[in-house]
């Protein structure tokens, strides 16, 4: 079993409240911050997005995507099960965009696809999994690159693992990184967190048919670690098309 790493504790504080993006009457899209759980699962707490998102609006909502507890950003629900299994079906036709910032080791070719299989659950057969990415910065400062993610495939924890497998994990994964390295960024950068943002969703809205996009700031205890690595601030926002 892999050891806490102890600059995670900062992070863990567990938010009492949630920003609503977008909401109408058949989605709510809100802005997960880090450190929250989606819904029960692996985790035991009793404060997960959903039910904040639930509070939030005062309506009950039903889940079509995760999120890691780890990472912020983006995050839809729908408000009835009619809904759910429309986007979710969305999902899995893969009809969905969804596009990551993430701060990585090293420096990765200026972009690439990332074609490896691995296990939709935890002990299941390896499937399909695919991520397209694109480094928009290298920093002088310290040994980091920014980079845009893009799974085109949803399985557990894949832009984390497939950015390991090529050698470059991100900034603040004590999953899948290292202990020595993450306790450098803290020092370095004043990095607290997992360096993995869900900046953009796009997708068809279930009952107008219309393609719609949502966007998350970048939040600042990401933003101002990325500042110190020197990543300029146009980097962090995104040109819709």
């Amino acid at each position: 079993m892999q050891r806490s790493d102890p600059g995670e504790a900062r992070a863990a504080a567990i938010p009492t409240s949630i920003d609503v993006i977008y909401c109408d009457d058949a989605i709510v899209v809100v802005d997960k911050p880090t450190g929250l759980s989606v819904h029960r699962g692996d985790d035991q707490g009793s404060t997960f997005a959903l039910n904040l998102t639930r509070n939030a609006i005062g309506q009950w909502v039903y889940p079509v995507h995760r999120l890691d507890r780890a990472t912020s950003g983006v995050l839809v629900f729908a408000l009835s099960p009619e809904h759910a299994r429309t986007l979710q079906e969305s999902f899995n036709r893969r009809e969905v965009d969804k596009t990551y910032l993430a701060l990585v080791r090293g420096k990765p070719p200026p972009h690439g696809v990332i074609d490896s299989p691995m296990e939709k659950r935890e002990g299941g057969p390896d499937v399909e999994a695919v991520t397209e990415y694109e480094t928009l910065f290298a920093s002088d400062i310290v040994r980091v690159s920014l980079v845009r993610a893009r799974p085109l495939t949803g399985r557990r924890h894949q832009i984390r693992r497939h950015l390991r497998r090529i050698n470059h994990p991100i900034a603040g994964d004590v999953r899948y990184g290292k202990g020595i390295e993450n306790r450098s960024y803290r020092i370095e950068l004043g990095l607290y967190r997992l360096a993995l943002h869900a900046q953009r969703l796009s997708l068809t809205h279930p009952t107008t048919g219309e393609r719609v996009v949502f966007e998350s700031t970048v939040p600042e205890d990401l933003r101002e670690p990325l500042g110190r690595a020197g990543v300029p601030e146009d980097l962090l926002g995104l040109q819709l098309r």
